[in-house]
């Protein structure tokens, strides 16, 4: 199909694949309106039998609507064809925002996250499923405790998902190195850290500044890190 049609595969599955039209329209999120209140309001009121835009605006505006008749107009456009009400849409999260969500310990995430991942996890059961993995992993981080990893490396390789089977080879063949720094207090974040300061300054001062200055700034950076760990550490106690 795709190269009678001329299209990438990946497009002529996203249309094998859907059950109907709305999945596969590229519609952006529209944007919220004064309006958005009152919409459960409106829908009630054409249940009711009320299908006159000027009444329903006047309505509204008793219920202390500021906006013009011609918004209400609209809203009710879909409502005439059989159609539902054009709410407002959340827009869907990045992989990388999903990423950062399941990988941020549930405490430290804000309310709102808390409240859209488990939606997005009932939609996608390859996800969920990621997502218990990793919240497993990190509970032997937390508790430096690396007893369950081998249960844990089987579950991964029997997921089924090509990545994570992938990652599952790759952990078990570093196995002792893994439980080792599951178990050990210490870490290599701050020499990463230190790699990732000399790679900004690269690419910030390449061909502009000489190893002279280059090293100061390298320097000075690893020198503010250090006082700002040592405040936070203070403050902690």
């Amino acid at each position: 199909m795709a190269r009678e049609l001329g299209l990438d595969r990946r497009t002529v599955g996203k249309y094998a694949r859907a059950h109907t039209w709305q999945e596969v329209m590229r519609r952006p999120p529209r944007k919220p309106s004064t309006l958005d209140p009152y919409l459960d309001h409106l829908r009630q009121r054409w249940d009711e039998g009320q299908h006159s835009a000027k009444f329903l605006h006047e309505e509204l505006q008793a219920k202390g609507y500021l906006g013009h008749y011609q918004r209400v107009k609209m809203a009710v456009a879909p409502l005439r064809q059989g159609l539902p009400l054009d709410e407002p849409r959340e827009r869907p999260p990045s992989p990388r925002e999903t990423a950062r969500w399941i990988t941020t310990h549930p405490h430290r995430r804000n309310p709102h996250i808390n409240e859209r991942l488990p939606r997005l996890l009932d939609q996608c059961p390859e996800l969920k499923l990621t997502h218990d993995l990793v919240r497993r992993f990190a509970t032997m981080l937390d508790n430096h405790d690396p007893t369950s990893l081998p249960a844990w490396l089987d579950d991964l390789a029997n997921t089924g998902l090509a990545p994570l089977t992938g990652l599952a080879g790759a952990l078990r063949e570093d196995r002792h190195a893994v439980a080792q720094g599951i178990t050990a207090p210490y870490n290599s974040g701050v020499n990463e850290g230190r790699i990732t300061d000399v790679k900004l300054q690269k690419r910030l001062m390449a061909g502009r500044a000489g190893v002279l200055l280059l090293r100061h700034r390298v320097v000075l950076i690893a020198h503010l890190r250090r006082r700002y760990a040592d405040r936070l550490s203070v403050s902690l106690k």
